[in-house]
């Protein structure tokens, strides 16, 4: 077959196996097994063995994560190393990340604590983007934080300002106390899940569970995150919260009743849905 009608037929199996984007997961699929970038694909005439494309697509149909097949994923400027174990970044996050760069605009060392970073997206692009920022990234999951520290050796290697990595648990009265009272910024994509059986089945069934699920109403480890995020931030200092469509009312509402934050604002996703939640930390003694 030619590389056109290949991914025809690709992206009608996917289709029809209740792919989301399924013309262009066949295309990243087959770029990646011929290992050239997509935009080469116009180019391509033959594929002299086209095996190794089809077992990424019975994956695929199979509803493996896209990323985990590739190994890849990309957030903001940064392809992320992303697998079995660790939550596959979104593209929506990326609006959570580019807001905390907003607040550290003209910052000289600004410091920043990423809370259950996962594969490390917002903690990593902060030191990508903002090369003076001393971040943090603390993540819960053994298997996790594997994949964050690959990352982050990874972006070291490439030039861009090391993140300090921590094993540990955003509700831990105990953590990072060193730095309580001198944070400029505490961003969390937190488990945020109420319900996991209304979930695609690439995140049902692959991303990891402490990733996911969040008590009965999704807020369960946001309780304990808002205490961690009140005695790190300095007065003044900044928070932002991703959460679920659903929560755009709730989660702000909690942020609002635990009493130390101010300014409390919610901001949609670019298909306007609610997405993350941001505050100011009032005086000390709020």
């Amino acid at each position: 077959m030619t590389p056109r009608a290949l991914l025809a037929a690709a992206a009608a199996r996917l289709a029809e196996a209740g792919v989301e984007s399924p013309r262009v997961d066949a295309e990243l699929l087959l770029a990646h097994a011929l290992g050239v970038p997509r935009s080469r694909l116009v180019t391509v005439d033959d594929v002299p063995d086209a095996g190794r494309f089809e077992q990424l697509l019975d994956q695929r149909a199979a509803r493996v994560p896209l990323q985990h097949l590739t190994g890849t994923a990309a957030f903001r400027h940064l392809e992320l190393r992303v697998g079995p174990g660790v939550f596959v970044p979104r593209p929506e996050t990326e609006l959570t990340a580019g807001w905390v760069l907003d607040r550290l605009a003209g910052a000289a060392a600004p410091v920043v604590v990423d809370l259950g970073t996962g594969s490390g997206a917002i903690a990593l692009s902060v030191a990508n983007e903002h090369p003076d920022a001393q971040v943090t990234a603390v993540e819960r999951d053994p298997d996790a934080i594997a994949w964050t520290r690959a990352n982050a050796r990874e972006r070291a290697a490439a030039g861009d300002t090391p993140v300090t990595v921590l094993d540990g648990d955003m509700t831990d009265p105990a953590l990072l106390t060193e730095l309580d009272g001198t944070v400029d910024v505490v961003v969390s994509n937190p488990p945020y899940v109420p319900d996991l059986a209304g979930l695609p089945r690439e995140v049902a069934d692959h991303d990891p569970p402490l990733a996911l699920w969040g008590g009965p109403d999704g807020l369960d480890v946001v309780r304990g995150l808002l205490r961690t995020a009140a005695r790190l931030l300095r007065p003044g200092g900044w928070l932002a919260v991703e959460h679920a469509d659903v929560q755009g009312t709730s989660l702000p509402a909690l942020v609002r009743s635990h009493g130390a934050f101010t300014d409390v604002v919610d901001h949609p996703d670019l298909a306007g849905r609610p997405r993350y939640t941001t505050a100011q930390r009032q005086n000390r003694d709020a």
